[in-house]
């Protein structure tokens, strides 16, 4: 019982310090955080995240209700350590999603690619900015590159 009261104080601890900045997860040079759960009396896998050097998320893994692997996620960053790419995998480790990530000469996000299991194109993210670097739209295209929404953004200020 002292052992599974320990581990949940653990998995708490290292809960708060994962929703922390990425200082605190670089400069405790914490490699990754794995939370479990008690159901029944037995202890389950829950989740797993993985980090580099920069503190950045680089790998994450969630499981199902058995503790069973169900899905993970890894990262791929510039060198600006900006995300580039994401690749989802299901529990067999195969490839289900892919996003890929642009950014413009600012350093902010321009467009969102997404892929199937296939390498198909079957979504498109473009995001507009003022010229004092405010977002200003987000226009969401299908597959065949038609418009499927645009959201707009509107500022106030003092």
């Amino acid at each position: 019982m002292k052992r599974i009261f320990l581990t949940l104080i653990l998995c708490s601890l290292f809960t708060n310090f994962f929703s922390q900045k990425k200082k605190v997860i670089k400069n405790l040079k914490i490699k990754s955080v794995s939370e479990s759960v008690e159901i029944k009396g037995k202890i389950l896998m829950d989740s797993k995240t993985v980090f580099n050097n920069e503190g950045k998320v680089i790998e994450e893994y969630k499981y199902d209700d058995e503790g069973k692997l169900s899905s993970n996620t890894k990262y791929k960053f510039n060198v600006n350590n900006d995300v580039v790419e994401e690749l989802d995998y299901n529990d067999k480790n195969k490839l289900t999603r892919k996003k890929v990530i642009k950014y413009n000469y600012s350093q902010k996000k321009s467009e969102e690619l997404f892929f199937d299991e296939n390498n198909k194109q079957i979504k498109k993210v473009v995001y507009q900015y003022s010229a004092n670097g405010l977002k200003t739209n987000k226009t969401t295209y299908d597959s065949l590159n038609n418009i499927v929404s645009v959201k707009k953004y509107s500022y106030t200020f003092k």
